[in-house]
């Protein structure tokens, strides 16, 4: 017999029952040989190293439990004891791993019982082992049932093992000898630390973690909070894993895990950001949310790349179906495209399309065929396909045409291009045959021509079907071919003009309608503005697809032409680098680097050139640290003629000097001089109907070599903290200067702008101010941690009396340089001039306790503000509480003397209780002070923070 069959021979026969001479039935007694059968059971399973996967699947409930109480029974746990006030930590590691494992089988047989049984065929039927099932059936109720009443318990037992940082021992085949011995004989052994098989706190924890999960997450169902308690026990149960490899005696069922850990992903997704999420999580979230847009999307992506199962696409479309029956009439179009999307999916794996589609499908519309045709399209790619996917994307397509009624439905899909592609000439002869026997009322034509079959319309309907298809296409090869067909039916007509979406730069305008041919004019005109709209929406691929198509079109007639769209290209190729691996701090390849020199000392003449493109140049030069080449390679002639240039070298060599002596700054005088002139207003005279003469100010003066908004906007691309930095300092220098300013702005950097203007009065300084606020807000886009950036937000607020949010970005500008306060924030962030205005925010706020525990960060103490500020009786913040953040001796005896003057005793003993505490003790080392201080820095600094934030 088998090791499990021979556990059940012995337990039968240990707890068989005995029959007395009045037919009474007894229990077993408690006599030797039971005892050494019992023992014999429990030697089995120690064989089998108490692998309860393998005794779970081979014994019955009913056996293994009386299996594990003869361990509990044997491992010295009293009868009648609750496990759960048992300390774990205090009894031997044997009793502690015999409690362990029933705990863990009693709440895996509670996760076991909740799933479906497959019922066994039942076989002719014996009285005898009928009643045998029938009454195993009831008993392992009962113990269920007693299991299920105890799971609280075994739950917290199982938590309270995971907080064991020592190993644990099971029995063996020896140990359980030893303890069959005498009592004397034994001599302790079995309480030592080195009987029985060692199990580690990691696999024991790895195996607990995996039960506690599954328990959690069978009871999600009642508490959703409860799949949280699961994910978390899923993800630590991964991590022992891998950190324990294959153990002997920590067998998880991986796929098993992965299951449950994707489906926890799915019911309670991480916050954790890095961790991806998973196809199952969207669509659970898009349906909570109600975001049925995105859900679509989801299924449109799948379709190009099959992951999910049919059976959980078909479950998504149920459940929509089902709300959709309950009156909410925006999922009626949300079924029909998830059903859309399902049924081309099936299309493809040669699937029956399902009869839900057909229901779907009755009363066809225009925005069903786009979809439809769509899906058709995301879903076979022509080029690559296989030409059995073709040819089932061309039957679905042709049984679609000959199921619609309306001529307009079907010519839409007849005209589509993948429809195009996939039939053949003779096919589409065979289907004009089947139209016309299905509707003889309809004149279809047998001749060649673009469409399979002609529609009874005038000409000028298939123009504008053919101008429609030429509006939404981003293929340069159809647009191509759309074009010749509507130039052989009309030479009339400027297509090119078809949408008023269409805009070229008149820069280029002009170049392009000089064209002779009309093909070729509209060719490359609509080309190129479908390019610069693509780049517009930040579609990047199709933008270089249509611009490729235009310069191999242009090369062959016009060098002109073809410049202009080589440095279209190098423009596309910038913006395609910064919006995708630039955004990860990836440098630029050395190829696009040169092509931008290239184009900033290119010479040709008489060619169209954009503002945009050299302006690009120069912050793609500026944000990848390219100052030498600028300062010093850049052409004498560009610098002259073009602004952004100018402007980039100044800020580059500005950027260069900073580390250096304060006379090699002649750069920053000459940016300081660039900008204060851009930030300049015109001043005219002009005499009013009543002879006075007075004063115009132009707000966008053409005094500077750019608008104030041109400079704004350049700005705004650029990425790099150096040049920021220093071209906020420079305003905010400028800012500054003026003669009635009361609160200054700080900033790094400042002192290497000029600390006057001689011509005050020409600079418009509100401008300056809008500025500021504008390049301080966009620049806590691009790195909200910056301490400097935040400073100088701060002060913006405070300057204009928004003393609330100035507190705000001051403590932000300290959390972000000293890990949220848990060091201390460096001195030259937190001067005595941000402590100040730090003190009057919160004295204007009446939050006064504050105000006195901030005198305290002043190099020197403030007494004079502290005492005024405690002497103030309506105070909006915690008052009393704050006494704990307080470490001057000065300050605390003041409050004493303040409660006890007002008979406040309560809160005088607070003061009292702050003053005796020992590190507050005048005499303790400067070190102990020192650090006193600082820990209730940190900590009133976080106690703010939590206010705030």
């Amino acid at each position: 017999p088998s090791p499990v069959q021979l556990i059940v021979q012995f337990l039968e026969q240990a707890s068989k029952p005995l029959v007395n001479e009045q037919n009474q039935v007894q229990p077993p007694p408690d006599n030797k040989r039971n005892r050494i059968l019992k023992l014999l059971a429990l030697k089995v399973a120690a064989h089998l190293k108490w692998d309860l996967d393998i005794l779970e699947k081979s014994l019955s409930v009913p056996v293994l439990n009386m299996l594990l109480n003869e361990l509990l029974c044997i491992s010295k746990v009293p009868p009648g004891t609750k496990h759960v006030d048992v300390d774990l930590a205090s009894v031997p590691p044997t009793t502690a791993m015999a409690i362990l494992l029933y705990n863990r089988w009693a709440i895996r047989t509670i996760v076991k019982s909740s799933f479906p049984v497959k019922q066994a065929k039942p076989g002719p039927p014996q009285l005898n082992v009928m009643n045998q099932v029938q009454q195993e059936k009831e008993v392992t109720e009962n113990i269920l049932k007693v299991l299920k009443e105890q799971a609280d318990d075994s739950i917290l037992v199982l938590e309270g093992a995971l907080k064991l940082n020592k190993d644990l021992y099971i029995h063996t085949i020896r140990t359980l000898d030893l303890l069959a011995m005498e009592p004397g004989m034994v001599n302790g052994e079995t309480e030592s630390s080195a009987a029985g098989f060692i199990i580690s706190s990691e696999e024991m924890q790895c195996q607990v973690c995996y039960d506690l999960g599954a328990i959690y997450f069978q009871q999600g169902s009642m508490n959703f909070e409860l799949y949280v308690n699961a994910r978390e026990k899923f993800f630590r149960t991964k991590e022992l894993i891998s950190k324990i490899g294959s153990s002997l005696h920590c067998i998880i069922d991986e796929r098993r895990l992965a299951g449950y850990c994707q489906a926890c992903g799915v019911l309670a997704p991480s916050d954790n950001t890095s961790s991806p999420s998973t196809p199952y999580s969207q669509i659970h979230s898009c349906l909570r949310s109600g975001n049925y847009q995105e859900l679509v999307k989801i299924f449109l992506e799948d379709n190009q790349t099959p992951t999910l199962p049919v059976q959980f696409k078909q479950s998504v479309l149920r459940e929509l179906s089902q709300k959709a029956q309950q009156g909410d009439a925006v999922l009626d179009e949300i079924c029909f495209k998830v059903c859309a999307c399902n049924s081309v999916c099936d299309v493809m794996h040669g699937r029956p399309v399902g009869v839900q589609f057909s229901q779907l499908f009755l009363r066809p519309t225009k925005e069903k065929i786009d979809f439809l045709l769509e899906v058709c399209s995301k879903s076979l790619q022509v080029e690559t396909a296989s030409e059995s996917s073709k040819r089932k994307m061309a039957y679905f397509l042709k049984n679609l045409c000959l199921g619609l009624e309306d001529l307009q439905l079907v010519f839409m899909i007849s005209s589509h291009e993948l429809f195009m592609a996939l039939l053949k000439d003779d096919e589409r002869k065979l289907l004009i045959d089947q139209m016309r026997k299905r509707s003889p009322r309809v004149n279809l034509g047998t001749k060649p021509i673009t469409s399979f079959y002609d529609i009874p319309a005038s000409a000028s309907v298939n123009i504008g079907q053919l101008e429609h298809q030429l509006i939404l296409s981003v293929d340069p090869w159809r647009i191509r071919q759309i074009l010749i067909e509507l130039h052989g039916m009309t030479a009339e007509r400027q297509f090119w003009t078809v949408s008023n979406k269409w805009e070229v730069p008149n820069v280029y305008g002009n170049v392009i309608l000089g064209i002779k041919d009309s093909l070729t004019r509209d060719l490359v005109y609509i080309l190129m503005a479908k390019g610069l709209h693509c780049i517009t929406v930040k579609d990047f691929v199709h933008a270089k697809q249509l611009f490729a198509a235009c310069l191999e079109l242009v090369t062959e007639f016009s060098p002109k032409l073809r410049q202009v769209m080589l440095n279209e290209m190098l423009l596309l190729d910038i913006y395609t680098h910064e919006a995708g691996a630039g955004l990860s701090g990836e440098r630029p390849p050395s190829d696009l680097i040169s092509r931008v020199r290239g184009y900033l000392e290119m010479r040709v003449p008489d060619i169209p050139l954009r503002q945009v493109v050299a302006e690009e140049c120069a912050a793609f030069l500026l944000n990848w640290r390219e100052n030498e080449y600028l300062t010093m390679q850049v052409p004498l002639s560009l610098v002259q003629n073009n602004p952004y240039v100018k402007l980039g070298q100044l800020l580059a060599a500005t950027c260069k000097d900073l580390p250096g002596p304060k006379e090699s700054r002649r750069a920053a005088k000459d940016l300081w001089e660039v900008v204060v002139q851009i930030c300049s207003v015109s001043n005219q005279h002009k005499r009013g109907n009543d002879g006075r003469v007075s004063l115009i100010k132009h707000r966008e003066s053409t005094l500077g070599i750019m608008y104030r908004s041109e400079l704004l906007s350049f700005i705004k691309k650029l990425r790099e903290p150096l040049v920021l930095t220093t071209i906020l300092s420079l305003f905010v220098k400028l800012h500054n200067v003026r003669e009635d300013i009361v609160n200054d702005i700080t900033a790094e950097h400042i002192s290497i702008w000029p600390s006057s203007i001689p011509n005050l009065q020409s600079v418009d300084f509100e401008a300056v101010s809008v500025t500021i606020k504008e390049l301080v807000s966009y620049a806590l886009t691009i790195n909200s941690n910056n301490h400097s950036w935040l400073i100088i937000q701060a002060d913006i607020y405070f300057a204009t009396n928004q003393y609330s949010a100035a507190l705000r970005y001051y403590l932000q500008a300290g959390a972000v340089c000293s890990d949220f306060f848990t060091k201390m924030v460096p001195p030259d962030v937190y001067t005595d001039q941000v402590i100040k205005r730090m003190i009057k925010c919160c004295s204007l706020l009446n939050c006064h306790t504050q105000v006195a525990i901030l005198c305290q960060f002043l190099r020197e103490v403030d007494y004079k503000t502290a005492f005024k500020a405690l002497q103030e009786q309506n105070s909006h913040d915690a008052m009393d509480s704050y006494y704990d953040y307080i470490w001057d001796i000065t300050i605390l005896e003041y409050l004493t003397y303040l409660h006890h003057k007002r008979g406040e005793s309560d809160k005088r003993q607070i003061a009292i209780k702050a003053i005796g505490q020992t590190e507050l003790n005048s005499s303790n080392p400067e070190e102990v002070l020192q650090l006193a201080a600082q820990r209730r820095k940190k900590k009133f600094l976080q106690a703010m923070a939590k206010l705030y934030f």
